[in-house]
């Protein structure tokens, strides 16, 4: 692969869906949409919305898996979803679960009210120290922090202030490997 940067295949913050930590759900999901857009149409869509404090400032990131989960209280009670993702239960315990808990029991009811009323400061999650990369680091550097990290994506800083400057998309990363194997001659 050729030496390409971070920053060369980043999506910058100003092209993706970002919202306050006071924002409500479909505060989130309406910027989501609207970021899905006006974003360049020959890339993968956006799947997440970064979110930012006072200071405007990142400080978490909500996923499309979070939306789910949030629009659905109940799963608070199985504690730390990341957590629990690696014991990777068998689909009938997981139909017990749903049964006894009476998870999703009335999914879309009063969605509208649910997504107003949550705050997205309640159940955004929190990017941990292996889940940030320099805007110029190796994309050998990117692909190996996701790959043993088990990310999606990785928020880039610029080498200076540290401040984040852009995501780092698995995406992206896989079509950038695609395109430098059909171009190999063997």
């Amino acid at each position: 692969m050729k030496a390409k940067l971070v920053k060369d295949l980043m999506v910058p913050l100003s092209e993706y869906a970002t919202v306050s930590k006071d924002a409500t759900l479909y505060e989130a999901v309406n910027a989501l949409e609207k970021a899905q857009e006006e974003f360049d149409q020959t890339r993968y869509r956006h799947r997440a919305i970064l979110i930012y404090d006072e200071s405007n400032g990142i400080v978490g990131k909500v996923s499309q898996l979070d939306i789910l989960r949030a629009l659905e209280p109940k799963y608070e009670m199985l504690g730390d979803p990341h957590s629990l993702s690696r014991f990777g239960f068998p689909k009938s315990f997981q139909k017990t679960m749903k049964e006894q808990m009476k998870l999703w029991d009335k999914p879309l009811s009063d969605i509208c009210k649910k997504a107003a009323r949550k705050k997205v400061a309640n159940f955004m999650y929190t990017p941990k120290e292996g889940e940030f990369v320099a805007e110029e680091a190796s994309l050998d550097e990117a692909i190996n922090q996701m790959v043993m990290g088990h990310h999606q994506s990785l928020l880039v800083t610029e080498a200076k202030s540290k401040k984040i400057v852009g995501i780092l998309r698995l995406s992206d990363l896989f079509t950038a490997v695609c395109e430098a194997i059909s171009t190999c001659e063997l």
